[in-house]
């Protein structure tokens, strides 16, 4: 792992992310060149705030992916603050009820590419790209209603899984500030209300990765069978890692275990 210097990355969908190319090329070379063997192939995982994810309903949808993406794209037009005609997409659909729930992945192109040609410079092929959340929760049991926090620099996310589906997400900007388990309090009631309100069923865990003071969203929900749990353990990531490394690791592990 190479720490960047502090404002070469800025991640967001709508200004350039990449503010100094150098240090996050050589960090890229410097940590792949000791793990990738001749493999030149990576799974590249980008900030949550690149990237918007979108839960949609339908009634039915086209079997050809070609013809079903024009159609998530004519229904995510009006809902997003860029042109989804010049974003990259990507799309899985779950059964719901009598109709579909498509899990939609938007990011601009633009800034896309500014990660991609990062991590070509260096010599490498991006293959696959996820966005961290999406990626974390490769490593969540989602065989049970379970929350997962997720707050990196500048963007606070909120997933809920269920029976293998992803039922919620929710992502707010958090302006950079030190995020505390009793500042997420009132976010998180606010989801918890509506999760169980929608589904009729009650949430029994919550794994948060990047609060401070986890110990408070425990106590707030001291009246709940709710159990609070690290996203990313000490057997998983080490036990020198610090909070802030887990953050980071988050996606790295999800990607790993799916």
């Amino acid at each position: 792992m190479r720490s960047l210097p502090a404002g070469a990355l800025a991640p967001g969908i709508q200004q350039a992310n990449v503010a100094a190319r150098e240090p996050i090329v050589t960090a890229l070379r410097e940590s792949l060149s000791s793990v990738s063997g001749r493999s030149r192939d990576v799974v590249l995982i980008i900030p949550d705030a690149t990237t918007r994810i979108m839960l949609l309903e339908f009634d039915t949808l086209p079997e050809k992916p070609e013809d079903a993406e024009g159609v998530v794209r004519f229904r995510l037009k009006k809902s997003l603050p860029f042109d989804v005609d010049q974003s990259a997409i990507s799309f899985d659909r779950q059964v719901a009820g009598e109709g579909l729930r498509v899990i939609a992945a938007v990011t601009p192109r633009t800034v896309l590419e500014e990660y991609e040609s990062a991590v070509r410079q260096a010599g490498y092929n991006p293959g696959t790209v996820l966005p961290s959340m999406i990626a974390a929760l490769g490593a969540v049991d989602a065989s049970r209603p379970t929350m997962v926090i997720k707050v990196e620099s500048g963007t606070t996310t909120f997933a809920i899984a269920d029976q293998n589906q992803l039922l919620l997400y929710r992502a707010l900007e958090n302006g950079g500030a030190t995020v505390t388990g009793e500042s997420l309090v009132d976010d998180v009631n606010t989801s918890l209300v509506y999760f169980e309100d929608r589904y009729s069923v009650m949430i029994e865990r919550l794994l948060v990765s990047g609060v401070q003071s986890g110990q408070a969203l425990q106590a707030a929900f001291s009246d709940r069978a709710v159990k609070v749990e690290d996203l990313v353990s000490t057997s998983v990531a080490g036990a020198a890692v610090t909070a802030v490394s887990r953050v980071t690791l988050a996606g790295v592990a999800g990607a790993l275990v799916s």
